[in-house]
């Protein structure tokens, strides 16, 4: 709720946010157009001053390279120089043999060897001067006007009021710091340059913006502060109406059990009616369920009661089945006849044990147990077995698994037409019967029927032809399995599907 309250608010704080952050771009736009106007100004200012020191300088020089000086001329100049500087007008004046011919009354300040006073650059930055070059016509004299940081800064003053400017004088790698703001120096600030004549020198005015104080930062985050509180308060109001009883309420609800009667309104405290209501509501849902699951206990119980008595009249019926093929086979005399009613019985025994098994799973509702149908089968079927094979032994190796009666029934039939056949063809041998989880499955296992009744003989292989070979085949199809036969080891085996 608070999220939606945020994103349904947001658009307000994004257009106040918005708003505020184009009143501060725009303020940027307009200092920028004054930091520009400034700039130029103050490059324009001190070009001018530095060609009119240069006007004056070339025509001493030249006048001195043509013999036409007087005695005076260096004397004007220094007056010139000085009208425009207010620290004396320093200059140099020298020939091609280093003497200096005329100059100010100041010591020249370090920085420009005698070898560099007739170099190509008409400017040159030193640590703290401007130097201006001025030769003569023919190259035989040279004039060096030296400017100070602070007569460059009285000339390149803007005549805008610029707070916290900064100016200064770059040349290639070679910068001269003309003035420092007022304020933090190391702070963010916008700068912007103008060329000036001579073009290999640029003037870059800084001016630095003013220090991050509790108040401005409120004023930018204003909105977004107006917008968190809005949402703060209207999540409040709709937990403290809504949130917090729909809270009760859920656990309420959560914590019931069948057969309960919730009475949630108990423990509701909220003036919102409509949660009143729902509470109400869950009163009379639980109170009808109550009612319902208790008839349904009933009709459920009634219900296991009449197929417990089903299974049990099934399972009555087939070992009366079993007992009328029994009498039947007394009454016979011919050894065929006798055979093939002991053969029918196995397979009705079979069925009801199956279908007993089945009724002792189906209270837990698991399924069939694999090793006490196999068990009770192999007694069943050694109990029936001829008299030849009375003492016809078989083990059993077997997991705990369970299987469905779909399986169950063709797996009983499976085992008996393999015992069956062992008994015919070795009377007195043995049967190991297995059934192992395959690795890495929990619903396959593998059911192995192996005895030495069950190897390749001629014998063997009429049987299967006669009747045997068809029956295992089609269990083996209800099983949806192939049947695997080793005649070597008297070994058959097949896949099972088993309950995880």
């Amino acid at each position: 709720m608070f999220l939606i309250l945020t994103l349904a608010l947001l658009p307000l704080g994004l257009i106040a946010l918005i708003a505020s952050l184009q009143a501060i771009r725009t303020a940027d736009l307009e200092k920028e157009a004054l930091l520009r106007v400034a700039v130029t100004q103050s490059a324009r200012k001190l070009t001018a001053d530095l060609q009119s020191d240069r006007t004056a300088l070339e025509i001493t020089v030249n006048a001195m390279a043509n013999n036409a000086a007087d005695k005076g001329m260096c004397r004007r100049l220094s007056f010139f120089l000085t009208s425009h500087d207010t620290e004396g007008g320093q200059f140099y004046i020298y020939d091609r043999e280093g003497r200096r011919i005329c100059s100010s009354s100041q010591r020249e300040p370090a920085g420009i060897a005698p070898a560099d006073r007739f170099a190509r650059p008409i400017a040159t930055l030193l640590p703290n001067h401007l130097v201006s070059r001025v030769r003569s016509g023919n190259g035989r004299f040279v004039a060096l006007s030296y400017y100070s940081r602070a007569h460059l800064e009285s000339v390149a003053d803007p005549a805008t009021a610029l707070q916290n400017r900064q100016l200064s004088l770059h040349q290639g790698q070679q910068q001269l710091l003309v003035s420092r703001s007022h304020g933090d120096v190391a702070g963010h600030g916008t700068s912007l340059s103008a060329r000036l004549d001579p073009p290999d020198i640029l003037l870059t005015m800084t001016v630095r913006e003013p220090p991050a104080t509790l108040a401005r930062l409120l004023s930018l985050f204003l909105p977004l502060v107006m917008w968190f509180a809005a949402a703060a308060i209207g999540w409040f109001v709709v937990n403290r109406l809504l949130i917090r009883p729909l809270v009760l309420l859920r656990r309420v609800v959560a914590s019931y059990q069948p057969g309960q009667v919730l009475e949630p309104l108990q423990r509701l405290r909220t003036p919102a009616q409509e949660i009143m209501a729902l509470g109400e509501t869950f009163h009379e849902i639980s109170k009808d369920v109550a009612t319902h699951e208790a008839e349904m206990a009933d009709s459920l119980d009634t219900q296991r009661k009449l197929t417990r008595e089903v299974h049990h009249r099934v399972k009555n019926n087939l070992q009366i089945i079993a007992s009328l093929i029994n009498l039947h086979a007394r009454s016979a005399h011919e050894a065929e006849a006798i055979e093939a009613y002991a053969s029918i019985q196995r397979r009705v025994d079979a069925l009801s044990v199956v279908h007993r098994n089945h009724f002792a799973e189906l209270e837990e509702n698991r399924g069939v147990g694999v090793r006490p149908l196999i068990s009770e089968l192999s007694a069943s079927l050694r109990g029936t077995a001829p008299a030849a094979a009375r003492r016809f032994a078989i083990q059993i190796d077997s997991d705990n698994l369970h299987i469905s009666q779909d399986v169950a029934v063709p797996i009983a039939f499976l085992l008996t037409e393999l015992v069956e056949l062992a008994m015919m063809q070795a009377p007195t041998a043995s049967m190991r019967i297995s059934v192992q989880l395959e690795p890495g499955r929990d619903d396959r296992a593998q059911l192995m029927v192996r005895s030495s009744g069950l190897k390749t003989s001629e014998a063997m292989a009429s049987h299967l032809d006669e009747r045997y070979g068809r029956v295992l085949t089609g269990l083996s199809r209800q099983l949806r399995a192939p049947l695997d036969y080793d005649g070597e080891k008297g070994c058959y085996a097949i896949a099972i599907t088993v309950i995880p």
